[in-house]
């Protein structure tokens, strides 16, 4: 544990704007039910002393119950709902030993290496710009402008195509055909075939799969499937990895569209994605920016004589001769003597 704790990316500072929005909740989490027979800390209001007591000190340095609950929530999933008794004092030790090498860094003076201020100019700069898209993209997260997104795209957003279908399933091709042959008997039911013959899931309800979508199923079946209309059995038995199979489809319908509840996630990211490409391309429009060479130099702007071929000496542009010197005119050709 303590070593998952250590590879958990020390609780990293710089957190993905996008992940950040499109998938954490409003609220900030609750901290995890003390475990069974374990007293849990004491909760009053943030503003007091006693609310947010020191748990530990590095050489003069504080380290506060708040520190501790915001490590927690920088936690892998799989241990954030691990009881506090175990986590407390693994957090507090994993903060003092960050607290000590940042000190000691400090003592060495490592805050003035070029190299560490690049970094430390970069991390900023990525905080500044998370906190600026954040704020930028939050008023098109709210359940409210969610809602009425999905109010607008209601009128395209159609359910899709389901099937309701049979199958017999057995292992191989002369099996399937005599399957095949049997329910295309007169009066032959297709459900009974299954229960006798059928190796497949659902196979004692008559080879039922109830209703699905294409995408629920693996090509070659669905393909065989959604081609029948009710009432049709397939023509000639589907391999698939699972074996041949007969079908029979029952009913068709269109599913009913996606609520909110069950759209809600796809839409915030949606909205996600184009708040922040609005914002992105809005911000950017507005600065001022100018484009250099790789060798430094000013870009020049286009020309529309980029690329141009220059004409041949002694060619004027329109194609005839160009004119001589001082203005004057080519001397005319001699006309042809007669013989």
């Amino acid at each position: 544990m303590r070593r998952l704790l250590l590879l958990s990316s020390a609780f990293p500072a710089l957190l993905s704007a996008g992940l950040a929005l499109a998938q954490a909740p409003a609220a900030t989490p609750a901290p995890a039910a003390p475990a069974a027979g374990t007293p849990a800390p004491a909760t009053p209001a943030a503003s007091t002393p006693a609310a947010d007591p020191v748990v530990a000190r590095v050489d003069g340095q504080e380290i506060r119950l708040s520190d501790v609950r915001e490590a927690a929530q920088e936690l892998p999933d799989e241990l954030k709902n691990a009881p506090p008794a175990m986590l407390y004092p693994l957090i507090v030790d994993q903060l003092v030993a960050q607290r000590a090498l940042v000190a000691k860094a400090r003592a060495e003076g490592l805050q003035n290496d070029p190299e560490v201020q690049r970094r430390v100019a970069r991390a900023t700069d990525q905080e500044l710009q998370q906190a600026l898209l954040r704020r930028e993209v939050a008023p098109a997260l709210t359940e409210e402008a969610l809602r009425a997104r999905y109010a607008r795209e209601s009128a395209s957003r159609r359910g899709e195509e389901e099937v309701h279908a049979r199958h017999i399933l057995v292992p191989t091709e002369a099996a399937a055909n005599a399957a095949m042959a049997e329910v295309r008997k007169p009066g032959a039911d297709f459900a009974e075939v299954a229960r006798r013959l059928s190796t497949g899931p659902g196979s004692q309800q008559g080879g039922d799969l109830g209703f699905f979508k294409k995408s629920d199923m693996i090509p070659e079946f669905a393909e065989a499937a959604f081609a029948l209309q009710p009432g049709q059995i397939i023509e000639r038995p589907v391999q698939t990895p699972f074996g041949w199979h007969v079908i029979k489809v029952e009913e068709r319908r269109t599913a009913p569209a996606a609520s909110f509840e069950d759209s809600q996630e796809a839409l915030r990211q949606a909205a996600f994605e184009e708040a922040v490409n609005a914002s992105v391309e809005r911000i950017r429009s507005a600065a001022r920016v100018e484009r250099f060479n790789l060798d430094g130099s000013p870009q020049r702007a286009p020309s529309l004589l980029d690329g141009a071929t220059p004409p041949a000496p002694g060619v004027a542009p329109g194609g005839g001769a160009a004119p001589a010197p001082g203005g004057a005119q080519p001397p005319a050709a001699a006309p042809a003597q007669r013989r």
